[in-house]
């Protein structure tokens, strides 16, 4: 197996074995030696890779983002690009921005109450600049298509989604708030912002 194989299989393994335990504890209550039970990989192995679990935990937030861009990509690469496909692959998503058990929410929430730390924050601003970047991506793609209409400020607009998706986020941890803004509701408003003629 070649060296960059190898790696992206053990990352793969890192990030499966990581989610599976937030999943079953939550993000504090375990720890390197619990990912290394659960992985089967050693302590070296594991450092070779990451410095900590904050760190591994920044490329679950970082997966999902490439994740969702990759199904995005994929679906604009068919013969004729639409609005609806591409955008059902973003829309697809929403559901677990609300999802208090989702294991994204789970750890921006761990991650932000950390924030005072410096690599910590670094994290946090990377999924954040990069969650600008691929909501900019979208748009842009989109109105390259004609299928976005060419007066929506992609900047503007993308730091706009990204701020209203992490509200929601924000929104799962606090389990007695209630809420007349919902994902359908974000979706038909995405809609109606991004193709106001759909």
């Amino acid at each position: 197996m070649k060296q960059e194989d190898r790696r992206q299989q053990t990352i793969q393994l890192l990030l499966q074995s990581t989610k599976v335990l937030i999943a079953e504890k939550g993000c504090h209550a375990f720890t390197l030696k619990d990912i290394m039970d659960k992985s089967g990989l050693s302590k070296g192995a594991i450092f070779h890779y990451v410095k900590s679990k904050d760190e591994i935990f920044a490329w679950v937030l970082q997966e999902r983002l490439e994740e969702t861009n990759e199904r995005f990509m994929n679906e604009v690469k068919q013969e004729s690009p639409s609005f609806d496909g591409p955008m059902q692959q973003i829309v697809g998503r929403f559901a677990s921005l609300s999802d208090t058990n989702d294991v994204t929410n789970k750890v921006l929430m761990y991650l932000l109450g950390k924030e005072d730390q410096p690599a910590v924050a670094q994290a946090l601003n990377q999924f954040y600049e990069q969650s600008v970047h691929y909501a900019k991506l979208w748009i842009t793609t989109g109105q390259q298509h004609a299928v976005i209409s060419a007066a929506v400020d992609a900047g503007k607009t993308a730091e706009l989604f990204v701020l209203l998706s992490l509200g929601i986020r924000m929104r799962t941890s606090m389990p007695q708030a209630s809420s007349a803004f919902h994902i359908q509701d974000y979706s038909a408003w995405m809609t109606q912002i991004l193709n106001p003629h759909q």
